[in-house]
């Protein structure tokens, strides 16, 4: 299964994924971005539960995909892949959620990491989110998260 994915996400012109391989990239990418900073803990794993469980997956369906995506994500060359799929799969607004997403993740340890940073502004690069609506949704993050 990864490998045919794998496959298409590598075609020089991918056509658009179905929605369970677009949530499996986009889970894929939220594991990268933890991973950024080659630390990778239960916090992480439980942010990333909690974002895919407030994008319609039970609690069990989200542990499930955060464990098919840790495996995808360990065999994907570069993040290009993943982005390419969903910046054809999803609307421009619903890309500035995935950001938003991202930083929930990179986030979820308490602290900016400059890895996580870096990968977070080429992925909002690659996903065509401008940097003023990055910044935006890394704001609304942070402001979920202040006490």
């Amino acid at each position: 299964m990864f490998a045919d994915l794998l496959r298409r996400l590598a075609a020089p012109a991918p056509a658009p994924l179905p929605a369970a391989e677009a949530s499996l990239s986009l889970a894929a990418l939220l594991v990268r971005i933890a991973r950024a900073d080659d630390s990778y803990d239960s916090a992480e794993r439980a942010r990333i539960d909690r974002v895919l469980t407030g994008r319609g997956l039970s609690p069990f369906e989200a542990a499930a995909l955060r464990v098919e995506a840790e495996t995808l994500e360990a065999e994907a060359p570069d993040t290009v892949r993943f982005t390419r799929a969903l910046k054809e799969a999803v609307p421009y607004e619903d890309r500035t959620g995935v950001i938003e997403a991202l930083w929930d993740v990179a986030l979820a340890d308490g602290q900016r990491d400059a890895e996580e940073d870096a990968l977070i502004r080429l992925v909002a690069n690659l996903l065509g989110v401008n940097d003023r609506d990055s910044a935006l949704a890394r704001q609304r993050v942070e402001a979920r998260r202040a006490p």
